[in-house]
């Protein structure tokens, strides 16, 4: 299985470009000589539904569908949030680039179409996949919006029995939505195809703050009017949705406004790979133990994912926050975490 990195033509960087984008939100951005990045076309509902799924000048050039982010000196993790994200002082972080939005279906599925590559979830046969219980399901068992579900992969997230085999195996209806169902070695192993890496913690922190540090990081992702702008669960977790904020799952990358890095759902969706492993104390908030679903003890090393997803709540996760932090088993593939990569100068 060949995973070397494809030979990408790597443009000359234009002059630092000032790109406007949806809602009015400007962002100061390197970008290749005579390109534009593609999250101009990004940011609102209507954008994201006509997105293919494949930034511009894929293929071409690779920097396609990132964002440089220029590095510097903050402070990570937060003294309003849970007692595992508390400050452990000033770092720096380097200038690297960073992918726009979560890595998607179509990406992942140009990846495997070049490589033969093989999921974890293809060879172990199964995932954990998210489901809404019923009343009899809760009572049953815990965790009961998690199952360990035959066949659940990327190309087939609720399994192969689900009536996804018509026409293929059904990915390109999810094209633009976050690839899902991959393990941190299927990640990596998609970052290095392209020549990159996974983020940092620390990376990864920096730029979903974006040079923020106000308290309103630390609160729900809405407007002053109570309108979500991110895709996290609103109503009782988890036996109802609302879906206020226009997708009860996943939704596609780029519905909602950028941050000040115009970089596209930081917050919620997927959670987020990272390339660390996670140390220091967990908390326990009821985020329902996957690796008991999959009936395995919780991995003594486990890796850091990062920004919350579709399922965090103000009821229960509470973790669609920047400085959240969660660990998960590394090796065990699950339907709310994707992933996005970053290369760095140098």
């Amino acid at each position: 299985m060949n995973l070397k990195a494809k030979p990408w033509r790597v443009p000359a960087l234009a002059a630092v470009a000032v790109l406007t984008f949806a809602g009015g939100l400007a962002a100061t951005l390197a970008v290749p000589a005579g390109g534009t990045a593609h999250g101009a076309q990004l940011g609102t509902p209507q954008q994201c539904a006509a997105y293919a799924g494949l930034p511009q000048g894929w293929g071409q050039s690779r920097t396609a569908g990132m964002v440089r982010v220029a590095g510097g000196e903050f402070v990570p993790g937060t003294m309003l949030g849970y007692p595992d994200e508390r400050p452990a002082g000033k770092v720096r972080v380097r200038p690297f680039w960073i992918d726009q939005t979560e890595v998607t279906v179509a990406q992942f599925a140009a990846f495997v179409q070049a490589t033969g590559y093989v999921t974890d979830a293809e060879r172990q046969g199964a995932a954990v996949v998210f489901h809404q219980p019923t009343d009899a399901e809760l009572r049953a068992r815990p965790y009961a919006w998690w199952s360990m579900v035959q066949g659940a992969d990327w190309r087939h997230p609720r399994g192969r029995t689900a009536g996804q085999e018509a026409g293929g195996d059904g990915w390109q209806a999810r094209a633009s939505q976050p690839v899902t169902l991959v393990t941190q070695a299927d990640a990596l192993a998609y970052a290095r195809w392209l020549g990159r890496e996974l983020p940092t913690e620390d990376e990864w922190e920096f730029a979903a703050k974006a040079g923020r540090s106000d308290a309103a990081l630390e609160t729900a992702p809405q407007t002053a009017e109570g309108t979500p702008t991110a895709n996290y669960w609103q109503g009782v977790f988890p036996v109802l949705n609302t879906s206020r904020d226009g997708f009860a799952g996943l939704a596609p990358v780029g519905c909602y406004a950028p941050n000040g890095f115009a970089l596209y759902d930081m917050i919620a969706n997927a959670w987020e790979w990272t390339a660390d492993p996670y140390t220091g104390p967990r908390q326990s908030h009821a985020n329902g133990d996957t690796a008991a679903v999959a009936g395995r003890q919780r991995a003594a090393r486990s890796a850091v994912i990062k920004g919350g997803s579709f399922l965090c709540a103000p009821d229960f996760c509470v973790r669609y926050r920047a400085s959240a932090r969660e660990p998960a088993e590394s090796d065990l593939p699950t339907s709310h975490i994707g992933f996005r990569t970053v290369l760095r100068d140098g």
